[in-house]
């Protein structure tokens, strides 16, 4: 499967609407460092980072996974993936985010849909974020620790979550194990 350098489809996006980090950093509410870090390929960012970035570039969120959105449907099968898109953060460093696009490809895309693969970061973040929209979280592997404004709770396999996006939230993954979770977001 070939990685999508997300962080180099956000610069370059970013370029061709002539664009600069401070002007990105203004629309999007993020730091010069951040979206720097992001572009760099050192972290990798949540869902909610990627439909902010997207809302403040004026793209879809698919924008940033590099396929062109000009089909109808799209169609996934099992071991066909090429089709599938992830990205991750340079090789030792782990920020804790790899995704896999279900969605790439079809065109007018209302929802993003992505199995999200959630392992222990390097790098620590609590901090939590909020944006338009709404995010539903299925959790196919494993448990993960789910932060909306003041409540946490810890969902198991099986377990599933569908809240306003506009809560400060965060998901990663519980007491330090992988888990796989399917994540449809609608931006």
């Amino acid at each position: 499967m070939e990685a999508v350098k997300v962080g180099e489809k956000i610069k370059s996006l970013r370029q061709d609407k002539a664009m600069s980090l401070q002007d990105l950093a203004a629309r999007s509410g993020y730091s010069t460092a951040l979206l720097s870090q992001i572009e760099n390929h050192l972290i990798s960012p949540s869902l909610g980072v990627l439909v902010n970035l997207a809302k403040a570039m004026e793209v879809s969120i698919g924008a940033f996974f590099g396929r062109e959105e000009t089909e109808p449907f799209t169609l996934i099968r099992k071991g066909e993936e090429h089709i599938v898109s992830r990205f991750a953060s340079k090789e030792g460093v782990r920020y804790g985010y790899t995704y896999e696009s279900l969605g790439a490809g079809k065109k007018d895309r209302r929802m993003e849909p992505f199995i999200v693969t959630l392992e222990p970061a390097t790098i620590k973040n609590d901090k939590c974020y909020g944006h338009e929209g709404e995010e539903f979280i299925y959790v196919l592997e494993g448990k993960i620790d789910v932060t909306l404004g003041d409540h946490t709770d810890v969902l198991e396999e099986g377990d599933c979550i569908y809240y306003d996006s506009v809560i400060p939230h965060r998901v990663q993954c519980h007491g330090g194990q992988t888990a796989r979770i399917l994540a449809v977001v609608h931006p």
